[in-house]
């Protein structure tokens, strides 16, 4: 249709995902970015540049032309999105410690509570308020055992979650219901995240020894404060009873607005890849011919190939118009050269022809 159509401009595809995604390539699995803040906006594959229409091809003896190109492809990515949650403060610790609970007491957050190990099967996030106007997010994160950094439990799935964490807060059972040993309980869990790398262990971390509603919990606690020194502050609570909250949220403010945040990803700067660019004489003339068989002969290049799938064929314009910037490119004279015969196949991609002279 002559309607001077100068070729169709697409618009981006905008793909949205919560704040806090990190996106890899693969199958390399090759970070490409990190989508930590409100309104972020990253390329991840780049469009193909649109065709001409025919009103681009009008000239002073082709008033009328009827050929037009097709667009270049775009680019194809298998991509990997990846949820870190974004929290300041992280609440680590064996199922059935008192998390949730403990979460659900100091902030809006609404976790499932229940007397059974794994209650959580998701992240939960809430916000904490202060009297003094201060606030930061906190997380309870799914309780994790013994070998959790190579996928038991549901060590690996939430783990991550503990990576963007400035401060952590480990839980403990202070109580003797259970007959469990929090000193073996806490070395267990720390031994996870140093496994799970990722600095963990770096960031400051404070013990909360819950439960302490319990009868036995005060000998307990004292026993427990011999064993580990004075390497961490130790909260005594109580999250069933609201006791001993208050000491603890301004420490874990305190440490939140002391403590920088820990990039994921190392990016150095300066540190660049350079790459150099050589041509070659295949590479000047746009194309180069393959003899695969004595009676078939292929056409490479990224630029002939590159017009070849901006041309539509489907035309007998368009065909005309691939047969001439074929033979302007010095093609078919080299065919001739290499000694091509009538009735070869000459193939270009994935399109095939007869040669005649």
């Amino acid at each position: 249709m002559g309607k001077n159509c100068y070729g169709k401009n697409a618009k981006d595809v905008i793909i949205e995902v919560p704040v806090g995604t990190v996106v890899y390539v693969e199958p390399e699995h090759t970070f490409l970015c990190d989508l930590n803040e409100e309104g972020k906006e990253f390329v991840v594959a780049k469009g193909g540049r649109g065709g001409r229409g025919n009103a681009c091809f009008k000239s002073p003896t082709n008033r009328t032309p009827r050929v037009a190109e097709n667009g270049l492809p775009g680019e194809k990515k298998i991509l990997t999105l990846e949820l870190k949650l974004l929290a300041d403060v992280g609440f680590v610790g064996f199922p059935s410690v008192g998390k949730s609970t403990l979460l659900s007491i100091i902030s809006n957050a609404n976790p499932e509570i229940a007397d059974y190990p794994f209650t959580t099967i998701a992240p939960n996030l809430g916000v904490v308020s202060l009297k003094d106007g201060r606030s930061f997010v906190a997380a309870d994160l799914p309780g994790l055992i013994e070998g959790a950094h190579q996928g038991k439990g549901l060590g690996l799935q939430f783990l991550r979650h503990i990576e963007r964490c400035r401060v952590l807060v480990h839980v403990i059972d202070i109580s003797s219901e259970d007959g469990r040993d929090p000193i073996k309980d806490f070395e267990i869990i720390n031994e996870e995240l140093k496994s799970y790398n990722l600095r963990l262990m770096e960031r400051p971390m404070v013990i909360v020894a819950n439960k302490m509603d319990d009868p036995g919990s005060e000998l307990l606690l004292e026993y427990f404060k011999e064993q580990i020194g004075d390497k961490y502050k130790i909260f005594p609570v109580s999250a069933l009873e609201r006791k001993g909250l208050e000491p603890l949220l301004f420490e874990l403010a305190n440490l939140v607005d002391s403590t920088p945040e820990f990039p994921l990803f190392n990016e150095v700067e300066g540190d660049e890849k350079v790459f150099t660019y050589e041509s070659n004489k295949d590479d000047e003339k746009g194309y180069i011919i393959t003899r695969p068989s004595a009676h078939l002969w292929v056409i490479k290049g990224d630029r002939i190939e590159k017009i070849y799938k901006m041309t539509n064929i489907s035309t007998e314009e368009g065909l005309m118009y691939l047969t001439t910037i074929m033979r302007k490119m010095g093609i078919e004279d080299e065919l001739r050269s290499l000694g091509i015969q009538e009735g070869d196949i000459v193939k270009l991609v994935d399109f095939e022809f007869e040669y005649y002279d």
